[in-house]
């Protein structure tokens, strides 16, 4: 990335996950004015540090850290909000930070999710609908499953974005709390 001291980048990133959790909790969503920004500013304060790879080195991070939120969102799997708090996560922290945050953030999503569909005795025949919505694509069309939108389990992810972001960050500054 550019010449901006790590430390900066991750306080940053850990105020914009945190306000982003804290909207997504209270009112479901993660707002533009949040988010946005990010996209155009993360850039040219790259840029401004680490000149012309510095801006390569954030549009990458933002196309990168989309693409797979954006292909879920298109299939209906994921809100806006949640895409384009990645994208800034990869504008502002990078590819690999960025990476990094939305794997730990799905896997935390991941595991409240089986959670709650356990506890409210859902587990199995959500986990049925998720093999068919994996398959669905390359079965014939007689063997597709129609997964009724009510079955479907959603969840908000700015909660978990912001555990998964702490826990990439925190591990890269183990020496202050070991």
């Amino acid at each position: 990335m550019s010449h901006i001291d790590p430390s900066i980048i991750h306080v940053v990133v850990l105020c914009l996950v945190g306000v982003a959790a804290a909207t997504d909790v209270h009112k479901g969503i993660i707002p533009n004015w949040l988010t946005l920004p990010p996209l155009l500013l993360a850039p040219i304060a790259h840029g401004m540090v680490g000149g012309v790879r510095g801006v390569l080195d954030s549009v990458i991070g933002i196309l990168v850290c989309s693409l797979v939120p954006l292909l879920v969102f298109y299939r209906g799997g994921m809100a806006g909000g949640d895409v384009k708090l990645f994208a800034a996560l990869g504008a502002i922290g990078g590819l690999y930070l960025g990476l990094e945050a939305q794997f730990l953030s799905l896997v935390a999503a991941s595991i409240y999710a089986i959670g709650q569909l356990a506890w409210n005795g859902r587990l199995l025949n959500s986990l049925g609908n998720s093999v068919f919505i994996g398959l669905n694509p390359v079965l014939p069309r007689r063997f597709r499953k129609t997964i009724a939108p009510e079955l479907m389990h959603r969840i908000r992810l700015g909660a978990a974005v912001l555990l998964g972001t702490s826990i990439a960050i925190f591990e890269k500054h183990r020496e202050l709390w070991i």
